[in-house]
């Protein structure tokens, strides 16, 4: 199974990654350059070299905004977050950008009588934009060449930017000729049939005029276009209808107003949201532009544009391919949204299968999950595949993280979260459910899981879904607060789970009908629950911040972390198939060491072996996450992690330096490494894949553990047995020497150097007298008694054949160990007790390791680093060195770790037994004595292997019981996410998702378009009234740049002027 080892690598993110979150732009080392291969399977630490080698680099600057035919001016900060150029205003709502620098086709600096630092952006749609940098002269000018720089940097970018502009509808939109002539904000006349003059140097905009003829501008209700017109991306409800009747929703008069404000404040990448941007948004978005929009609030339209071949590749290398993923998407395919006519057809479910699928293959540790069904589907009405695969893409990577996820350790922190908050702000309610023991989350789950999508009508729901790509994942936690506060006196009538959600179902069922139909007051009467619902949200609720879900999320985090660890570590053992003799609570040991050495910082980079390209079936960093042929998905350790683990579990296997001084004592411990060690790794390796699972590391540490002497012996034989013939050549006998050698390296005294040299004089003895026939020839008579181990092995090489013959079998080899006293002790009981199974750490380890808050937990964490415990631990050193007090020694791997009553031998008492001629003469003694000593060490091994557990993992009653209600809240959270996963699965059918029939009729006469506006006024003006800009002074300065000239405009007159930094 694979475990969950994200959650101790996570990290908070820096303030980098937080400013590109909250302008919803990909990293830059996310985004491939123009020569990197195209990237089909995410591949976590992978980065994409930027050309040139080195990042660009960003910056903050104050500065002041304003747009050619816009009177606002807007104070705020500007961002240099390459290749993007962001703005956001001082009150962060009014005025916001995110401009690609691909989409730059010049900046100037302009000549200025007030003497600011301003800059002239001209775009790739025509538009002008003005910033005034109000910084000190050399910060701006620092930031001019930093933008120059990044500008250059795409040029790459800017050629693919043509032929991918027509995928848009907001280009089509304007390339057809509005109803009625208006004058154009820069002061040209948009007359029928001319084309619109910010498509010039676009792909429409060169066919405009010979195309705009002959297309239909007429089109439908909703606005121009429809099947088969234009070349722009298109979901389902251009084939099968919108959910919705187009002429209620006032389709047309939307789309509009939006075509009017695309005209002054860009559109795509270019767009602006300046105030009008939040009322029309609110209002609700258009049918055939709410697919485009979503993609370019959300950012994930920058991903699309940047990987135009990772869709297509996706489906056509994983063509044919099963998996478990797969088999639940088939499943699902079915419930997924059926009451839409697309889903009653084979091209709607292909289409939907085709992106659950793909996006499976691309994040393999996610694969699929339910309810991603239900929010793709939706997503695909108003999308193509390619745009639902990339906006699925940052859902579940930036705005839900962790929702998805086998552990669903992102659902199950926001449902704590919104918990807190219901404490917070509806204090009764909280009190009312806790008395009768209903759970919030029983209702709230499936709203989260599926972006409310599952629980109201369509219509509303993607408003809703508009309102969370443009803010943030906050408005579902305001959405939620609403809800309950309005049925706030219904609920405190609710005795059980059952009576809590058919109350919430009723009002969803209801959402559409009048919040006031008593009301005298037509235009109060007008007013829908809906509407309601979004002021109370937006109104009562707007304390709610991005700022209050962050902190909320860091505090809970590490409560909800333990929980899914613990959970996870019992379901990692229960579902192993052999435990072999150790007990549950061992094999809950060997976990905690196992997941240790995983998430060490010790077990590196990507691969053990340095390199940066992925081995085959490995697709993430180290520790591997891997997929086997049925698509499970499993955690798998290699060598680097394996050595990680092993200095935990075995005394030989680190190196324990003990340093005293003047002032303290302390143990430094580092990773041993060891041909030895290598040996064990792939000896262990059942399954020939370069890596262990946990079942491989279990039962090979139940056969060294649990063995008696003559097992030992046999263990340590096969382990230096290459080629698994049953005989060691001569070069395998002297790596066995060399590994008891390996084993000894710390140990006080020479007797166990001595025990190793007495070993190789023997093993050559019996050997020779015991190799097959042809492995070694016949050798002239010596003095056993002044022979030493070298004049032996001399000996050896001069009469004896090549070195790779076998040689030394296991009963020999048998023999030899049992002919001397020390090794015959270390391999009875020494080498299975120097495998040591103590507890790792507190087993709440996030919280236990959760950074503390506050200003004098911030100050601790900048002073208690690791990087200070070193600084300070080689001050005292040097303190304790010039005192004369400073001393350093290795601890002994066996001296520390024997049984006290076997006592490790000094050197007086070392000696060797009586030598065995041959192994024939004493073979029915030797196995008698074998079967006895197996079956006692066997039980000595046993009752120490269980005295250690019981000294090392014993706790108390009370620490037992407080893990059990750990647990058991974590499966009650568990079996409650998996009910409502199932709960979003059946959607309750609403009268109001019913397409309208009144395509292609004339619209009503006298409709007016200010009316889409009025009819929400009163919850428009929950956000405060908006921000008019600068005044005064301020506001007429940024006036008159938006005449000045360039700078050096007059000494020149070559098209490119001396003032101009980048001319695209």
């Amino acid at each position: 199974m694979s475990l969950p080892m994200h959650l101790r690598s996570y990290r908070e993110k820096s303030r980098d990654e937080q400013t590109r979150d909250f302008f919803n732009v990909p990293l830059q080392e996310a985004l491939p350059g123009p020569s990197d291969p195209p990237s089909v399977v995410k591949l976590r630490g992978v980065h994409h070299a930027r050309g040139g080698g080195a990042e660009l680099q960003g910056m903050d600057i104050n500065a002041v905004i304003s747009v050619e035919g816009k009177e606002e001016v807007y104070a705020g900060r500007l961002s240099l977050l390459p290749p993007f150029l962001c703005f956001i205003s001082l009150d962060r709502k009014s005025c916001r950008c995110t401009v690609p620098l691909y989409t730059i086709r010049r900046v100037e600096r302009l000549n200025s009588r007030a003497g600011v630092f301003a800059l002239s952006l001209a775009t790739w749609h025509g538009m002008r934009i003005i910033l005034q940098l109000t910084s000190l002269l050399p910060t701006a000018e620092h930031f001019a060449i930093l933008l120059r720089d990044a500008l250059k940097s795409q040029l790459a970018a800017m050629k693919q930017l043509k032929p991918f502009l027509p995928s848009m509808y907001s280009e089509y939109l304007l390339s057809a000729p509005a109803s009625s002539t208006a004058p154009h904000p820069h002061g040209h006349n948009n007359q029928a049939g001319q084309t619109d003059h910010l498509l010039l140097g676009t792909e429409l905009g060169e066919k405009g005029a010979v195309g705009s003829a002959a297309q239909d501008v007429d089109g439908d209700l909703r606005g121009p276009g429809g099947e088969g017109k234009g070349l722009y991306q298109r979901g389902l409800g251009e084939t099968f209808g919108f959910p919705g009747d187009a002429r209620k929703m006032r389709e047309r008069s939307k789309m509009k107003l939006w075509r009017e404000y695309f005209l002054i404040h860009g559109r795509n990448f270019t767009l602006l949201r300046y105030p009008p941007f939040q009322r029309l948004l609110q209002v609700g978005l258009p049918s055939r532009l709410r697919g485009e929009l979503w993609e370019v609030m959300s950012g994930s339209i920058y991903l699309r544009f940047s990987n135009p071949e990772t869709y297509g590749l996706l489906l056509s290398q994983n063509a044919g391919k099963s998996s478990q993923s797969t088999d639940e998407i088939e499943k699902d395919l079915n419930r997924s949204l059926p009451e839409y006519k697309a889903y009653q057809t084979e091209e709607g479910l292909a289409r939907l299968r085709r992106v659950l699928v793909a996006y499976s293959f691309r994040n393999p540790e996610l694969g699929y999950c339910q309810a991603l069904n239900i929010v793709v589907a939706g997503l695909l009405i108003y999308m193509s595949e390619e745009q639902a695969f990339w906006l699925l893409e940052v859902l579940c990577d930036r705005i839900l993280p962790g929702y998805y996820s086998p552990s669903m350790e992102g659902t199950l922190l926001d449902q704590r979260v919104f918990e807190s908050l219901v404490h917070r702000c509806l204090p009764m309610i909280q009190e009312h459910f806790v008395s009768v023991d209903v759970q919030i989350s029983v209702a709230s789950l499936p709203w989260f899981l599926s972006l409310y999508i599952n629980s109201m009508p369509l219509i509303f729901a993607f408003r809703i879904v508009d309102c969370v790509l443009a803010m943030g994942v906050k408005v579902l936690f305001q959405i939620g607060l609403a809800v309950l506060k309005i049925n706030g006196e219904a609920l405190l009538e609710v005795t059980d789970d059952g009576m809590f959600i058919n109350l919430m179902r009723s009002y969803f069922a209801t959402i559409g009908d009048s919040a006031h139909p008593n009301h005298p007051d037509p235009r109060v009467r007008a007013i829908t629950n809906f509407q309601e619902l979004l002021v109370v949200a937006f109104r009562e609720f707007n304390v709610i911040t991005d700022e209050t879900i962050l902190a909320e999320r860091k505090r809970l985090r590490a409560i909800i972390s333990d929980e899914i660890e613990k959970f996870s570590k019992r379901a990692a053992v229960r579902n192993l198939k052999h435990i072999g003799k150790f007990s549950k609570d061992q094999i809950g040991i060997i976990y905690d060491h196992y997941f240790a050495a995983v998430c060490a910082d010790e077990s590196g980079g990507s691969h053990g072996s340095g390199t940066n390209s992925p081995l085959p079936g490995d697709q993430f960093d180290q520790p591997r996450i891997q997929v086997d042929a049925q698509g499970r998905v499993e955690t798998r350790i290699d060598l680097r992690t394996f050595k990680v683990f092993l200095s935990e579990i075995a005394t030989w296997a680190r190196e324990e330096t003990v340093t005293t001084n003047a002032f303290i004592q302390r143990t430094d411990k580092s990773i041993a490494d060891h041909e030895l060690i290598d040996r064990l790794f792939f000896a262990w390796d059942s399954q020939k894949l370069g890596t262990l699972s946990l079942q491989d590391v279990v039962m090979g540490l139940n056969r060294v553990m649990t063995g008696g002497l003559m097992e030992s012996i046999e263990w340590f034989f096969e382990l230096h047995d290459k080629n698994k013939d049953g005989y060691l050549t001569k070069d395998e006998v002297i790596q066995l020497s060399e590994s008891l050698l390996f084993i000894f390296r710390n140990e006080p005294g020479d007797v166990y150097l001595a025990a190793v040299s007495k070993f190789i004089l023997n093993a050559y003895e019996f050997g020779d007298a015991t190799a097959p026939q042809g492995s070694v020839e016949e050798k002239k008579p010596f003095n056993g008694d002044l022979e030493t181990a070298s004049g032996a092995r001399e000996r050896s090489n001069s009469t004896a054949g090549p070195h790779n013959l076998p040689y030394l079998n296991l009963a020999t080899f048998r023999m030899v160990v049992l002919a001397d006293e020390l090794l015959e002790g270390f391999f009875d009981h020494d080498l299975s007790a120097s495998f040591e199974l103590e507890r790792t750490e507190s087993e709440d380890y996030h919280q236990h390791h959760q950074r503390p808050e506050g200003l004098l937990g911030g100050l601790m964490n900048l002073v208690v680093t690791n990087e200070n415990k070193t600084r300070l631990n080689r001050l005292a050193d040097g303190f304790g060195a010039a005192l004369g007090k400073h001393a350093e020694w290795r601890k002994p791997s066996l001296a520390k770790s024997a049984d006290p009553n076997h006592p490790v031998p000094g050197s007086s008492d070392l000696r060797a037994r009586e030598s065995l001629l041959t192994p024939a003469q004493q073979q029915g003694h030797l196995q008698q004595q074998q079967r006895n000593r197996s079956e006692s060490t066997a039980s000595q091994i046993s009752q120490a292997s269980t005295k250690t557990v019981s000294s090392a993992g014993g706790g108390t009653s009370e620490e037992k019981q407080s893990l059990r209600e750990v647990e058991q809240r974590y499966r009650e959270e568990s079996e409650m996410v998996r009910a409502a996963q199932e709960a979003v699965m059946h959607r309750p059918n609403f009268a109001i998702d019913a397409i309208g029939d009144s395509d292609g009729e004339d619209e009503e006469e006298g409709e007016d378009d200010s009316g889409v506006m009025d009819e929400v006024e009163a919850f428009l003006k929950a956000h405060g009234a908006d921000d008019e800009g600068l005044k005064g002074e301020q506001k007429k300065v940024a006036t008159d740049l938006l005449t000045a000239e360039p700078m050096g405009a007059k000494k020149t007159s070559s098209s490119t002027s001396s003032g101009s930094l980048v001319d695209l």
